[in-house]
């Protein structure tokens, strides 16, 4: 599957803030902070890796949507797309 540059751009962007809030995370428990805050944050966390398997799904089902015979080139299928998308649902 190829993706746009665009598309790309933004799962980067996304995946970095989610480092961020992972090492933040990590940071709180050093600092034995509460756990219900540490726990909203993996939540938000979580969530925000949730939104880039949405966006590189969506992206993707998209794109075998609109050109079919370069996806059944690729190996991806929107039955595939959607068996990937259900699991993060």
């Amino acid at each position: 599957m190829e993706l746009d540059d665009d598309v790309v751009e933004d799962l980067v962007r996304r995946l970095r803030r989610v480092e961020g809030q992972v090492r933040g995370i990590q940071g709180m428990l050093v600092e034995r902070r509460e756990c219900r805050d540490v726990v909203t944050q993996l939540s938000a966390a979580t969530r925000a890796l949730e939104q880039v398997g949405f966006r590189l799904l969506a992206s993707g089902l998209s794109q075998c949507l609109e050109n079919p015979d370069a996806a059944r080139r690729s190996g991806d299928s929107v039955e595939e797309f959607e068996r990937l998308f259900l699991k993060l649902t």
